[in-house]
């Protein structure tokens, strides 16, 4: 039975996630019409994003198991979370992730390996945050979204209509930070999005043991926030839901809670044992929900996608993992210097004393190592 908008009051979410597509991808009638489905050109290229997405996630999984990166986590069957969502924003909106967002961040047309700079471990972050209105990918669980709300409140006392997604966990949404800020949003009308991936598991934690709602939005209604639940593995649900979210923040409208039920295919990173605490029943039912599979069944009956567009869109995910690959098979050449940049907008003379000091200790121990004899000077 349809749930129309009429029926709805306050800010209560719809009774169960809403969604365009059922699991073998065709088209079912959503549980409420506040939403309009996505144009067919928006959802190609989604689809051309989750395709070169998911080989992203494959091509960073190998760097890991040939020891180019310190760690990955992967997600693997999360793309229509992360892709549908960061597309429905402009370049100069704000975009707050987590540390298992790789896949929104190139989406977002940042560098692949500027992208992996933090997972290698070569600095804290390796592109423009300003130039890419994109802040680093946050370790700290919810310490993002007390971010993304006072910059968003802050694009607004300026006067400007950009407006900041920030992206969750279900895990994080038990921790203080996440109150905090829901609470200043709603407070002070932030124009901020705050989107839940809820995939299941904090690590080895199910979500039965961070809430006893009966839906992770449902949280909003304490905060007077718009709050939805969506399949967060149909890509034109995840386009309808959050685009109208976003548009509603940038219109006035105040910020949202929409929580997105989906599933962490893989282990939480490479030194996980996912094995240990669930079972392999629950993953093959959540792959058979595939978003990316979905997407293209869809776009292929009503004519959207064809074979040789699909195999473009292959061939060029290919050709993006083989540079990848190659690209990060090259050291890197870390500047120590680099560790005082970025501390202040003006460097302290404290500071400063600090960088020529080290720089001068790394300068005598080269000249002490030129010193020592080789091998060959020796005479061995």
């Amino acid at each position: 039975m349809t749930t129309t908008s009429t029926d709805r009051t306050g800010l209560m979410p719809a009774p169960e996630p809403v969604r365009f597509l059922d699991e073998l991808g065709e088209r079912v009638t959503p549980v409420t019409d506040d939403y309009a489905p996505p144009p067919e050109a928006l959802l190609l290229e989604c689809y051309r994003l989750m395709v070169i997405g998911r080989r992203f996630d494959t091509q960073a999984t190998a760097l890991t198991k040939q020891g180019r990166l310190a760690v990955y986590p992967s997600s693997r069957g999360q793309e229509a979370c992360q892709v549908g969502s960061v597309l429905m924003l402009r370049p100069d909106d704000w975009f707050f992730p987590t540390y298992r967002d790789s896949v929104a961040l190139i989406s977002r047309g940042i560098d692949p390996v500027e992208v992996l700079t933090l997972l290698r471990g070569d600095a804290h972050c390796g592109y423009d945050t300003m130039a890419t209105h994109t802040a680093p990918q946050c370790t700290p669980l919810s310490t993002q979204l007390v971010h993304a709300a006072g910059v968003a409140y802050g694009e607004a006392r300026q006067g400007h209509d950009r407006v900041a997604v920030a992206f969750i966990g279900d895990g994080a949404t038990s921790e203080g930070d996440f109150h905090e800020a829901l609470n200043f949003a709603a407070v002070f009308k932030a124009p901020v999005v705050f989107v839940v991936q809820n995939n299941g598991w904090a690590i080895s934690v199910p979500l039965s043991k961070q809430t006893a709602a009966p839906s992770l939005a449902y949280k909003g209604i304490g905060y007077g926030m718009v709050c939805e639940q969506v399949d967060g593995n149909d890509a034109l649900a995840v386009l309808a839901v959050v685009g109208k979210a976003i548009e509603r923040a940038r219109a006035g409208g105040g910020p949202a809670l929409i929580e997105l039920h989906t599933y962490r295919m893989e282990a939480h990173t490479n030194a996980d044992d996912a094995t240990r605490y669930r079972n392999a029943e629950d993953v093959a039912a959540w792959g058979a929900r595939d978003p990316l599979a979905r997407l293209e069944t869809y776009l292929r009956a009503c004519g959207t996608l064809d074979d040789e567009t699909a195999a473009f869109i292959a061939e060029n995910a290919e050709d993006a993992a083989a540079d990848l690959r190659e690209r990060m098979n090259i050291d890197p050449q870390p500047d120590p210097g680099s560790l005082f940049d970025h501390v202040y907008a003006t460097p302290t003379a404290q500071l400063q004393e600090q960088r020529e000091q080290v720089l001068a200790e790394i300068a005598a121990q080269d000249d002490t190592d030129a010193d020592v004899p080789t091998t060959d000077q020796k005479g061995c």
